[in-house]
């Protein structure tokens, strides 16, 4: 009986396979690549620029997060979602926050039929796939704490009754900055409902040249109706699917949980990230892997997608405010703080 010895160098390509098994089962993400070229194609044919607002709102989309899009007026945060909720089969609603909005008016209320000598639950305009809620920080914290239930369980309960949203389910809300006259500032338990803050700058002077340009050959009109509906609610619900499949390694949920936990140790941070922003953090990095062609999270995508997930989620010190730093600043002092897996 003859035995072969092994040869050393043909066990290192083999060493190496075995490390490399779990990205070997590839995942058919075609359906989010196509999802995202023509969310994009469709939007950009009106929106200049704005690339990282747009690509965050899909990223939001697919992840199945609501978003907080802040900025002055006039940077497109109510045209850019109006477009995005225009390129999906389902239903929209708008809502204006004003000072005097109750939450009836959001969420609805229960009417008297004489007919059937009943209450009637008549639905407010929460009920509907792609909720837009125009100047959220106008309203009183009565009124945003109308939002805690539906955004958080997908599901609104008056007098004593459940009613189910359906799904795809997606909050979209601007704020003009909380130093504009007229703003409330937003309870901390509603802003860690959201998955997402999008930060709106002002556009570049390129970007402003090719706005002027495209609303002159428009003839100063604008006519959002005519965007193409590329993607179903059942295909969001699909591509969702997916996504929260892509592939995690442990190293990398250690080192999502070690940057969360850095934000309650810092001390230039007051009030650290709850255990709520590991997790979407993950979800997060998850859709950002996908819709660029990976079937797994990199470090890279966490940096990614860290700032936008915990900007709106940490309070910084009255020293640090008054210091001038944001909080994009600190989290990556954090960040850096933190060591990468390999």
């Amino acid at each position: 009986m003859s035995t072969e010895e092994k040869d050393p160098q043909n066990e290192q390509p083999e060493k190496e396979d075995q490390e490399k098994a779990p990205f070997e089962s590839r995942m058919d993400l075609s359906g989010v690549e196509k999802l995202v070229s023509s969310i994009r194609a469709e939007i950009g044919k009106i929106i200049v620029g704005q690339q990282r607002m747009v690509d965050l709102l899909i990223a939001a989309l697919l992840a199945d997060g609501h978003v907080l899009i802040e900025g002055v007026p006039g940077v497109a945060k109510t045209l850019t979602t109006k477009l995005l909720a225009q390129t999906i089969a389902s239903d929209f609603s708008r809502i204006q926050f004003t000072p005097d909005l109750m939450p009836a008016d959001v969420i609805g209320t229960s009417v008297f039929n004489p007919k059937t000598t009943d209450f009637e639950f008549k639905e407010g305009p929460v009920f509907s796939n792609i909720v837009l809620i125009d100047e959220i920080n106008r309203s009183p914290a009565k009124t945003q704490a109308a939002l805690f239930e539906v955004m958080e369980e997908r599901q609104i309960t008056v007098d004593g009754k459940t009613y189910l949203m359906e799904a795809p389910f997606m909050v979209v809300a601007t704020q003009n900055p909380i130093e504009h006259e007229g703003t409330y500032r937003l309870p901390e338990a509603q802003l860690d409902r959201f998955l997402f803050r999008i930060d709106v700058p002002y556009p570049s002077l390129d970007e402003e040249v090719k706005i002027l340009s495209g609303s002159y050959s428009r003839k100063n009109k604008l006519d959002i109706s005519k965007l193409d509906k590329v993607i179903s609610g059942e295909e969001i619900t699909k591509q969702r699917d997916v996504v929260s499949s892509i592939h995690v390694e442990p190293e990398l949920m250690e080192y999502i949980a070690q940057i969360i936990q850095n934000t309650r140790n810092s001390n230039s941070v007051s009030i650290g990230a709850s255990p709520r922003a590991s997790v979407f953090v993950m979800r997060a990095a998850q859709a950002w892997a996908a819709m660029n062609g990976r079937d797994f999270i990199t470090p890279e995508d966490v940096k990614e997608m860290i700032n936008p997930v915990l900007r709106h989620r940490i309070t910084l010190t009255p020293e640090k405010e008054m210091e001038g730093m944001k909080p994009d600043q600190v989290i990556q002092i954090i960040l850096e703080k933190v060591e990468v897996p390999r």
